[in-house]
């Protein structure tokens, strides 16, 4: 049964309504901060997945549309990253930065060895690492037709899929654990300071993006929603797009293929960090409620589609695999976190808060970071520079450290 764009959009608002009504009602989506395009879109799955099973009937979407809200979504990340936030983190943002680029090359060789063990295709322990862990959902979605195009790895998209959500929902249980062991260990004390908030550009409960949150200063957004601001919002998206793919042609030319939301990530931090001083008087839309609305739009109905679309099925004998994988990342991760990033990133109150927000991010994505050392912060007291530095780290550093990581490693071992 085939549904054209309009149906599919239909039911990608259903499922989104569906992930809202379950989050209300489960009280361990909310403790664990599953997104509701999470929980919505896989309640889908499995429904559309039994019809399948049972009456052989299998529903086809429209997905043409979903490719390109995965690009705006990401185009507002870059919108949203001015050079003089990213500039805030100091000292211990460049630290994090090399720490958490160096473990996607731990990531990526843990799921190298499980995937051998396993006597599976490499291709499948990288989409089990870095693709999907730190990566998340978007960068799992996105990178699948390149797996199933180039690899042949038909059911990419499932396993990545699979192994984002567990890890999205392993990354925020093991967190909290981790910065209280640290904090009893070392008998830690927060110093006193005020809450410095930093959070996700809605000002409200932090979605999942495949990997990715957008950092703000703590100035709140001012820009109204009204049809300038929106008309104003929608031209800077779809000119930074513009630039983006471009971009990307350019790259490709010279032998570097990635995605083009990457491409399209970098073109909007091009964007909003020289347009206005080239254009000054042109109204800019970062920290915008126009633009903010934009971005949860995209992205929940991004997930919602791609989430929906899954053929569970195909998993097939995965299933095992799988489960041994996500096992060995969580304790790869775990040890991780408190031998070296802990230690390396001051063995105090604020890196025990840090700590707790990587293994959401290495895990999970930058919103689990976040939900994680919200919980952490709400008990034992506040760590502004932890609000600052992971947040920044996983906006957008990681997709392009990560996007660039994936590549050499298929390069090297892909068969």
């Amino acid at each position: 049964m085939e549904l054209d764009i309009r149906q599919t959009v239909i039911v990608a608002i259903l499922v989104l309504f569906l992930g809202k009504y379950l989050t209300r009602k489960v009280a361990f989506l909310q403790e664990y901060n599953i997104p509701e395009p999470v929980s919505g879109g896989l309640i889908a799955s499995i429904l559309f997945a039994i019809l399948y099973g049972a009456f052989d009937i299998e529903l086809q979407f429209s997905l043409a549309v979903r490719d390109s809200l995965l690009i705006v979504f990401f185009t507002i990340i870059g919108l949203s990253s001015r050079f003089s936030t990213l500039l805030k983190g100091g000292k211990p943002l460049i630290i994090l930065l090399v720490i958490a680029v160096i473990y996607l090359f731990v990531q990526n060789f843990t799921g190298l060895t499980v995937a051998q063990f396993t006597q599976q295709l490499p291709e499948i322990g990288i989409i089990g690492g870095s693709v999907s862990l730190s990566g998340g959902h978007g960068t799992a979605i996105a990178w699948a037709p390149l797996f199933v195009e180039k690899y042949n790895i038909s059911n990419a998209m499932e396993i990545g899929i699979a192994c984002a959500t567990f890890g999205l929902i392993l990354g925020g249980v093991i967190g909290g654990p981790i910065a209280k062991y640290l904090i009893s260990h070392h008998q830690l004390e927060p110093s006193r300071e005020p809450e410095l908030t930093v959070g996700t550009l809605h000002q409200s409960k932090p979605q999942a993006k495949g990997k990715s949150t957008v950092p703000l200063d703590p100035q709140p957004i001012t820009a109204p929603i009204d049809y300038h601001h929106m008309l104003n919002s929608i031209l800077i998206i779809s000119i930074s797009i513009g630039l983006g793919l471009g971009l990307n042609v350019v790259i490709a030319n010279l032998g570097l293929h990635l995605p083009e939301f990457v491409t399209c990530l970098f073109a909007g931090i091009i964007v909003i960090n020289l347009g206005p001083v080239i254009m000054p008087k042109l109204t800019w839309p970062e920290r915008s409620r126009s633009l903010a609305l934009i971005s949860d739009l995209s992205l929940g109905l991004f997930l919602a589609m791609s989430l929906m679309s899954l053929q569970l099925w195909t998993l097939g004998g995965l299933g095992g695999p799988i489960l041994i994988m996500l096992t060995a990342q969580v304790v790869i991760v775990t040890g991780f976190v408190i031998l070296v990033v802990f230690p390396l990133m001051g063995k105090d109150y604020d890196a025990a808060v840090m700590s707790a927000g990587y293994a959401g991010l290495a895990l999970g994505a930058t919103p689990t970071a976040i939900a994680n050392m919200t919980a952490v912060t709400e008990k034992f007291g506040a760590s502004a520079k932890a609000f600052v530095v992971v947040p920044l780290v996983g906006a957008f550093f990681i997709d392009i450290a990560n996007a660039l990581i994936i590549q050499l490693l298929l390069d090297i071992f892909a068969s």
